[in-house]
């Protein structure tokens, strides 16, 4: 692996959500995040201890979703969620925002809703807020991002990769705005070739999520949604 391509790597969770996962799909993506030396796999919730163990003695951090695709989990729900996937293993929380509470503008919700995992996760875990940007308005992402940060999340992210629209350049420069250095930025959801990762890395976004991983860092072009 070149230099260029490693650089590039340390910026990818390499990502497998599909209902439809098998085991043996599980075991190939964690040989591929250690073989391309990736910062993490993001798996389900129910693959956390085996992705663990295949990952035992390697950098590769595991990250799964909580509350995931919907958000709609009530706040208890994604807090036991989270705590369970932590005890399996999970390094950090991909946790998907409570979308229907902050286009209401319940904001105490929203913020409650977040608060509510980070509590689990103390110092154990690192929380990234699902935003789900395709469908929000800009005033909406702005508030999204800024309670995100009130309730001690350590990123927000842009998609989820199920919903409508996937990360957009226009979307990671509202968002790194909104939270300014001190919050991390991650890309999901249709980042398909190495120009759009780099695009995405000069924009402010300091995470990729991608199930073509393997195929970006190689110059190739991923074909999936995610």
């Amino acid at each position: 692996m070149t230099d260029t391509n490693k650089s590039l790597a340390t910026y990818i969770d390499h990502t497998l959500l599909k209902p439809e996962t098998t085991m043996e799909m599980i075991d190939k993506l964690c040989r591929e995040a250690k073989d391309n030396e990736f910062f993490a796999v993001c798996v389900n919730p129910y693959w956390v201890a085996r992705s663990k163990r295949n990952l035992q003695g390697s950098q590769v951090k595991v990250a799964t979703v909580i509350g995931f695709p919907l958000g709609a989990n009530a706040a208890e729900v994604k807090a036991f969620e989270s705590a369970k996937a932590i005890e399996d293993g999970a390094d950090e929380l991909d946790m998907v925002i409570n979308i229907g509470a902050l286009k209401s503008g319940d904001d105490e919700a929203v913020l409650q809703d977040i608060a509510a995992v980070v509590a689990v996760a103390g110092d154990r875990a690192l929380v990234k807020v699902i935003i789900e940007t395709g469908l929000l308005t800009n005033e909406e992402k702005e508030r999204a991002c800024r309670l995100s940060k009130e309730a001690g999340a350590h990123f927000v992210k842009t998609s989820t990769g199920f919903g409508a629209g996937g990360a957009t350049i226009e979307d990671v420069k509202l968002m790194r705005a909104a939270v300014g250095p001190e919050l991390g930025v991650k890309a999901s959801g249709g980042v398909r070739t190495r120009e759009d990762a780099d695009a995405m890395i000069t924009a402010g976004a300091t995470r990729i999520g991608t199930s073509g991983g393997v195929t970006i860092v190689q110059g190739g072009t991923n074909t999936e949604q995610y």
